[in-house]
């Protein structure tokens, strides 16, 4: 198995950056206090390939995957060589490329849509290939539902359990735009990538236009059941936009915003920030599903970490009371039964919000849906 991990992946998200590409984000991200966990996801996936008899991994040096394997207790090969610290897309292309050469039977990889991008362009279909989640975004559908899934799915198809391979998409949207609250995907390529549904998360599906009404609907909903002195974390979406309007309000798209007594608070802040809002005071967080991809927490939604969630009051006693979910009928649909996912980053967490959970999908509308 090739092994390679994107030390940087992901170095935006809970600082607010929408992103992690290119060296100056990177630079702003550390600076605000971002704390990388790549590494720590991609520890999470090989975790799940200890029983794999007679395994060799060939990976990167250092940081970009021989410190995630050794920490496993692999021994791994290790070609090539990097500046830690310093690395870059290319390092990745000639890692992939390399592997190809050597012929591995799978390309595991931790990173994000850049991370994708730049393996396809190395390597394309011809091997299979299979990503660890560790980015901001994530539009592809080349990635486990989390990291211990992607490490499932590597087991059974590295031990002959899974041979089935699916064509996957390649999506990634230009981050520049995104700060500027344009989202624009565009699909890069297809990778050849294991196939057992229950551990892939899908490809991320746009919102259409025919939502808005349903949209509007939900907003009356939610603004209806605000409360006075209670602060209202609003993640990102058209959907969640559309209770910023009907308030009155801006609405970072891409951002997270927070609204009290029907006034904007504070806009597109990060994590520090909203530990800060909310000490002391009664808050909420209003999230909305990721289209085909079924996410509320853990997607492009990163500054609502895990400390945030338990300082609300909700990954405690009452795990999910503080916690609101909006989504149209026409995107519930559209997971055809799959469940609402979570992926914190902590599994505490993540086991606290496991259940059902009422999600609003119009002025007294209301379904009851699974997390897992």
């Amino acid at each position: 198995m090739g092994l390679i991990v994107n030390p940087v992946a992901g170095l935006g998200g809970r600082v607010g950056l929408k992103g992690s590409d290119g060296v100056e984000i990177q630079r702003q991200a550390l600076a605000l206090g971002a704390v990388p966990r790549s590494q720590e996801r991609a520890i999470q996936a090989l975790e799940r390939l200890k029983p794999v008899e007679n395994l060799e991994i060939i990976t990167c040096a250092s940081e970009m995957g021989a410190d995630a394997a050794r920490a496993c207790g692999f021994a791994p090969v290790v070609i090539g060589s990097i500046e830690p610290g310093g690395t870059t897309p290319q390092d990745t292309i000639a890692a992939a490329r390399e592997m190809r050469r050597l012929g591995v039977d799978l390309l595991l990889f931790a990173g994000g849509d850049g991370t994708a991008r730049d393996i396809c362009s190395a390597i394309g279909d011809s091997l299979p290939a299979l990503g660890i989640p560790a980015g901001v975004k994530i539009h592809s559908a080349v990635y486990g539902a989390n990291p211990a899934s992607a490490g499932d799915l590597a087991a059974s198809f590295l031990a002959g359990r899974v041979s089935r391979l699916r064509e996957a998409e390649v999506m990634d949207v230009d981050e520049e735009a995104v700060r500027r609250g344009v989202v624009s995907a565009r699909l890069y390529g297809y990778l050849e990538v294991p196939f057992e549904r229950r551990l892939l998360q899908g490809l991320k599906t746009p919102t259409t236009p025919g939502e808005r009404a349903a949209q509007r609907s939900i907003a009356a909903a939610v603004v209806s059941m605000m409360e006075a002195g209670w602060f209202y974390i609003i993640g990102p979406g058209t959907t969640t936009r559309a209770i910023a309007a009907r308030l009155g309000v801006g609405k970072t798209l891409i951002g997270v915003d927070v609204v009290a007594a029907g006034q904007l608070v504070a806009a597109d802040v990060n994590e520090s920030q909203l530990l800060a809002l909310v000490e002391g005071r009664k808050a909420k967080i209003i999230v909305t599903p990721i289209g085909g991809q079924g996410y509320i927490l853990g997607r492009g939604n990163q500054q609502i970490s895990p400390r945030v969630i338990e300082r609300v009051g909700a990954g405690g006693e009452h795990s999910k009371e503080n916690i609101i979910v909006v989504s149209t009928s026409g995107k519930i649909n559209s997971l055809g039964g799959r469940p609402l996912l979570v992926d914190t980053g902590d599994a505490q967490v993540d086991e606290s919000l496991r259940g059902y959970v009422r999600v609003i999908t119009g002025y007294d509308e209301q379904v009851v849906y699974k997390v897992a």
